[in-house]
């Protein structure tokens, strides 16, 4: 049977009895050893672990690691005699790639090499010949650690939906300038994902090399958790999460389940979820967040853009939309002769953000990638201070909220 990703092998899939305890545990036995991998799961037969997934061979090196830790096991036992080091660095580097319990197994009762594998990542060290009664302990302390890992999952992450009223508005240095602000200035968990899969740049203008994307996610939507998400998203040195557009042109329509399940699992994962979707935002897609979500709307002072800002802002303030702001990009006082009461009349109501025209220092940073929210500058404040009212409301005390002072 091929493996996940084809290039390791699975040699077989096994179900198995009932097991006695409260869920049931996926299981990955990893090792080239035939007999001593049997062996293994000889001693799991009688449990209910859901299946046990056989792999014949280790991963051949890293780029496997994130296909293995998308297929979601809760346990993985490592054979650690074939090539210790080998399954050293495997073990390592799944700890930081997954959530499962890492166990080894091993002929060898060496304590030093019990210590190596602890402090690699690995829970439970087994010693060959396994028997049934060891391992049923270990499956127990396995099934205990799970629902603990699950707890400390977010399930409110809050989203934030940047779109333009036309191409060239400055969406995309908008809203990744608000997303690293957003992580630098409340101090938590931020992803910012690149929704515009066909010529999308975010991660060209962070400086962040990536080499999964928002369709790798879209396209794994029917197994995509917070943990398979982990695995595809980029870091960016500000502390900033990124899941970039694809490097290669694509087409095709996102599918509705697809994008809720991608949203949910990164609100799961992340305390803020910023969404750069271009000039291309589907209204019909805006049911998918709840009545926490922001949309910025990002437009600028002309005549066409001030026209197409109109019609978004009707089309969503008649169907109910989530929260909407309305941002004026590259704002000038009297732009192209047209006064701050017109800009108002035209959009039906004052834009809550206006932000500097400065053609030098947005020029600076897309030829350094250094973000403008990293320096200080008319543009960076008033981002800054976007974000900052992003999640200030929430540590407001609910007495004041009553006075008008909370969303």
């Amino acid at each position: 049977m091929a493996a996940i990703g084809g290039s390791f092998d699975m040699s077989t899939t096994i179900q198995v009895p009932s097991f006695v305890g409260d869920g049931d545990l996926s299981i990955a036995v990893i090792g080239p050893d035939e007999q001593r991998r049997s062996s293994t799961s000889i001693a799991l037969a009688g449990f209910q672990p859901g299946n046990i997934q056989e792999f014949n061979s280790y991963p051949s090196g890293r780029d496997d690691l994130p296909e293995l830790a998308r297929a979601c096991f809760d346990v993985v036992i490592v054979d650690l005699d074939s090539d210790p080091d080998l399954a050293l660095d495997l073990i390592e580097n799944l700890g930081t790639s997954c959530a499962a319990t890492i166990m080894v197994y091993s002929a060898q009762n060496n304590p030093d090499l019990m210590v190596r594998c602890m402090r690699a990542g690995a829970r439970e060290f087994l010693t060959l010949p396994l028997d049934h009664n060891t391992m049923a302990e270990a499956l127990v302390r396995a099934l205990a650690h799970r629902p603990a890992a699950a707890a400390t999952r977010k399930t409110d992450g809050r989203v934030f939906v940047f779109f333009g009223a036309k191409g060239g508005s400055g969406v995309t240095t908008v809203a990744c300038n608000y997303a690293v602000s957003l992580a630098q200035e409340s101090g938590k968990r931020t992803l910012l994902i690149d929704l515009n899969l066909a010529l999308g740049d975010a991660a060209i203008n962070l400086g962040v090399e990536t080499k999964y994307s928002t369709a790798d996610a879209l396209q794994s939507s029917d197994r995509l958790d917070s943990r398979v998400l982990s695995t595809l998203v980029a870091r960016h040195s500000s502390g900033l999460y990124i899941l970039a557009a694809p490097h290669a042109f694509i087409s095709g329509q996102v599918s509705d389940a697809a994008f809720d399940r991608l949203l949910g699992a990164a609100r799961q994962a992340f305390d803020f979820v910023v969404i750069d979707a271009g000039s291309r935002f589907d209204m019909e897609r805006k049911n998918v967040f709840d009545s926490s979500a922001v949309l910025y709307l990002v437009t600028q002072v002309s005549v066409p853009e001030l026209r197409n800002s109109n019609r978004l802002i009707t089309q969503l303030g008649a169907s109910g939309a989530p929260c909407l702001e309305i941002v004026i990009n590259r704002y000038q006082s009297r732009s192209l002769g047209i006064s701050d009461e017109q800009i108002t009349k035209a959009l039906t109501r004052a834009p809550q953000w206006r932000v500097p025209n400065d053609y030098g220092a947005v020029l600076k940073m897309q030829k350094t990638s250094t973000p403008l929210a990293l320096e200080d500058s008319p543009i960076s404040r008033t981002i800054r201070q976007m974000a900052k009212t992003a999640f200030a409301p929430a540590e407001i005390p609910e007495k004041k909220k009553k006075l008008g002072f909370g969303w």
